[in-house]
């Protein structure tokens, strides 16, 4: 499936994105469909480990388009998210030019256009959207990135097209699917958000976690799943520093998997923490939170 078009509902989204192995709740697979139906860019907030990437991930499968990822960072420029030269090749292009004589007799002039051939455009990712669209274009912890470059964005956003000096303009002939995410370190700016269609992503409930964990690591006995989300659970609700997300759940039952666990105890559960807590100075207040759980 490659039209949005063809996407009829928010219930046909959560097929889709089920078939995947993501499971989207209610009010998330209707504004993912309100974005693809409306062609409007998607932002995504919550805690990390929360599936904001997992679900761009899982709407270009669904959809069966490709995804380009723009990972957003401190100090990132427009340059790094449009395009480069390849000058390495450029300049072995020049050298042959020189050995044959030049360009058919050209000029220097002539010379200088022909560096500046498409096959010497290095793409970065939001040029290489526009260029494959459709596509699935993923803009990764845009929170990270300043103001300048949130602005860089919007005008993407408005346009879907950019300017090349020296080639002319590049502009998809079918807008991308957009998806944003933000762990929300800084407040975006209401122009950005104004554009987009928002949701904020909650960690799962019980029920729905363990869901998530039968589809993801079905090799995971129903015992041990049940235990570890419910242990999970538990430790969220503390004062931990970085709470485990969806993602070190299913690295945890793996894990307790993989070591032949059947059943969580206190010697694998401490043998393990590597795939749940992320933060030396969450160790010792997850291993007495486990020891109080799996005592009672």
């Amino acid at each position: 499936m490659s039209e949005r078009s063809e996407v009829s509902s928010a219930a046909e989204v959560a097929s889709l994105l089920g078939q995947t192995g993501y499971l989207a709740d209610d009010e998330l697979a209707t504004v993912t469909y309100l974005a693809l139906a409306m062609r409007r860019p998607l932002l995504l907030e919550g805690e990390p480990g929360t599936g904001k990437t997992a679900l761009a991930e899982a709407v270009a499968e669904a959809l069966d388009l490709p995804l380009v990822r723009l990972q957003c960072y401190e100090g990132i420029d427009a340059s790094q998210a449009l395009y480069d030269w390849d000058f390495p090749r450029q300049i072995l292009h020049l050298r042959a030019l020189e050995a044959a004589g030049g360009p058919e007799g050209a000029g220097v002039e002539e010379a200088e256009k022909s560096l500046y051939d498409e096959r010497f455009l290095l793409a970065r990712p939001v040029l290489a959207a526009l260029q494959q669209s459709p596509a699935v274009l993923l803009v990764d912890e845009v929170d990270r990135a300043d103001d300048e470059f949130e602005a860089f964005l919007l005008e993407v956003l408005s346009t879907w097209q950019v300017s090349i000096p020296e080639l002319g303009t590049v502009k998809a002939a079918t807008p991308p699917v957009v998806v944003l995410t933000s762990n929300r370190t800084r407040d975006l700016h209401d122009a950005l958000k104004r554009r987009c269609l928002y949701h904020w992503i909650e960690h799962p409930g019980l029920e729905r976690e363990l869901q998530i964990v039968r589809s993801r690591a079905p090799e995971v006995s129903e015992t041990l799943a049940r235990q570890v989300v419910a242990a999970v659970q538990d430790l969220r609700a503390r004062d931990l520093t970085k709470p485990p997300g969806v993602a070190e759940t299913l690295d945890w039952a793996r894990a307790l998997h993989y070591l032949g666990t059947v059943e969580l105890d206190l010697e694998s559960a401490a043998t393990t923490l590597g795939a749940l807590v992320k933060y030396r100075e969450d160790t010792d207040r997850v291993k007495q939170a486990l020891d109080q759980l799996l005592r009672t």
